[in-house]
């Protein structure tokens, strides 16, 4: 029954196009008549073909690649994440995740897909409805980004709001030369 596992997933794609935000598994396995379990699967053989589905605290997105992007390492508090992340949606950048580099526990890595006020009141909302604290924590406030936006130029902008801020910091010399995907 491949045929049947091809149109489900093709099912899939269209309803996380038509979503206008993230779309839990619950929902999606309900709409497909399916378990939570193949909803899992079916994102990674969509994955493994090519297509950019992201997993994000809220559920399921396709990610439409806008052509650009750049990491930022930069520091602060967890008083500021609201500005930081602020900052980079108000100039028009889509936060696609947050890693940190921890020098026993690795490379640790959450998807958010933030691009807009609105992600950033409902990630931090989950952040203090809940007992966990941002992964930033764990690096004493040190975390990157990877940004993705229409243009170099808006790269450029928020790398200059981010300097200007205080949040920019130097990659050290052992974390030049890593890939950070």
């Amino acid at each position: 029954m491949a045929g049947d596992g091809e149109r489900r997933r093709q099912r899939l794609v269209a309803a996380l196009a038509h979503a206008k935000g993230p779309v839990p598994g619950k929902r999606l396995a309900e709409a497909l008549g399916v378990s939570r379990q193949v909803i899992v699967q079916d994102v990674a053989l969509l994955r493994s073909s090519g297509t950019n589905v992201a997993s994000t605290n809220r559920g399921y997105v396709l990610v439409e690649a806008q052509g650009h992007s750049r990491t930022f390492k930069v520091r602060h508090t967890a008083d500021q994440i609201e500005e930081e992340l602020n900052l980079f949606v108000d100039l028009g950048g889509t936060v696609e995740d947050v890693v940190v580099n921890h020098r026993t526990y690795g490379r640790l890595k959450a998807k958010l897909g933030i691009a807009s006020r609105r992600d950033v009141r409902r990630y931090l909302d989950d952040i203090r409805s809940s007992k966990s604290t941002p992964l930033s924590t764990i690096t004493s406030g040190y975390h990157f980004h990877h940004v993705s936006a229409p243009s170099e130029d808006v790269l450029d902008d928020i790398e200059d709001a981010l300097r200007e801020r205080g949040f920019l910091v130097d990659r050290l010399p052992y974390e030049l030369g890593q890939d950070l995907d």
